[in-house]
């Protein structure tokens, strides 16, 4: 079986790239050619350089090729304007799927990698509830938009075998949001936001690949299903877990108000703008920070993909640490 996984050089895709080598899988990859392939070592990989801006230029380069499955995990989560996101996410998408269909290609299954973003503070009256596919999305991020852009374009499309997966916050090894809250607190400083009631909600990455591979294998095709731990926790569990792992450093815990977050997050957007580099507190993180539900419902997953997290955030956060450590990240 030949797949091609775009978004391999990233954090996920890395390790979907790993689950397809251990099935056996022949394992095409796309890349830029300024993309790092520092976790692509292994000589079974094939790279593919693909222009995802550029759909002649993939239909050229996949002409000679057939893939029984792709999965797309490519996108941009950060970027310094609104239309860059559209650009990458959106258009992206858009480019691959058309050049994918023109060349009749024979797919068995495309997964779209896609997020909860897309929803955006749907279920933010308390109590809280369970944010559910029969949500009208209200993405309040450019990101999120992007995305919705994207699964509304597959969605559109009756002849492509697609599945849609939406993965909460996802976090493990390599992950880099994440491990600036493990660096902060190692550094004895915890930083959070807002004095309401938080219901955050996680994905440990070897999960979203169970649900990824689930998926190619699934007989019901035009799905589309969010992903975390089954569980929810409180704004303060997941930095409680990193303070363990990490010896319980003496710890300065802030807790700011959602007010300074926005004045914060204004400047690094000014500033990231004014210097072209992109601030890690910008609009759509306020945005993020801000919302205060992430609760969301993973049984359709369960029910029609077999979908069983296996990773707890306990284990999956000791897991992300001890890599960390080991790699010299901390």
């Amino acid at each position: 079986m030949n797949i091609l996984i775009t978004g391999a050089t990233g954090f996920i895709g890395g390790f979907i790239v790993d689950e397809a080598l251990n099935r056996g899988m022949q394992v095409w990859v796309a890349v830029r050619p300024t993309s790092s392939r520092k976790y692509l070592t292994d000589p079974r990989i094939q790279f593919l350089e693909l222009n995802l801006g550029n759909k002649e230029q993939m239909k050229e380069r996949m002409g000679n090729l057939k893939f029984d499955y792709v999965v797309h995990a490519a996108g941009a989560t950060k970027c310094l304007h609104a239309e860059d996101f559209f650009r990458s996410n959106t258009d992206g998408t858009k480019n691959l799927v058309q050049a994918l269909i023109e060349l009749q290609m024979p797919l068995k299954r495309f997964v779209f990698v896609s997020s909860l973003s897309v929803y955006g503070p749907v279920a933010e009256k308390q109590p809280y509830r369970e944010i559910c596919l029969n949500d009208k999305p209200q993405p309040n991020t450019a990101y999120g938009r992007s995305k919705l852009a994207a699964e509304q374009y597959i969605e559109s499309l009756s002849s492509l075998p697609y599945v849609i997966l939406q993965p909460t916050g996802v976090y493990g090894p390599r992950e880099r949001d994440y491990f600036m809250m493990a660096k902060s607190i190692k550094s004895h400083t915890d930083f959070s936001v807002g004095y309401k009631p938080q219901d955050l909600t996680f994905v440990y990455v070897l999960d979203v690949v169970q649900a990824i591979f689930l998926a190619l294998d699934c007989q019901k095709t035009g799905g589309k299903y969010m992903l975390s731990d089954g569980e929810v926790y409180s704004s303060r569990t997941f930095s409680d877990l990193i303070h363990r792992e990490l010896g319980k450093p003496w710890l300065l815990r802030i807790k700011a108000p959602i007010w300074l977050l926005r004045i914060i997050t204004f400047c690094g957007e000014y500033i990231g703008r004014m210097t072209g580099k992109i601030s890690a507190l910008n609009n759509d993180k306020y945005n993020i920070m801000k919302q205060r539900n992430w609760h969301c419902d993973i049984n359709p997953a369960i029910k029609d993909l077999g979908y069983k997290p296996k990773y707890q955030l306990d284990e999956g956060v000791r897991l992300t640490i001890k890599w960390y450590k080991e790699n010299g990240w901390l």
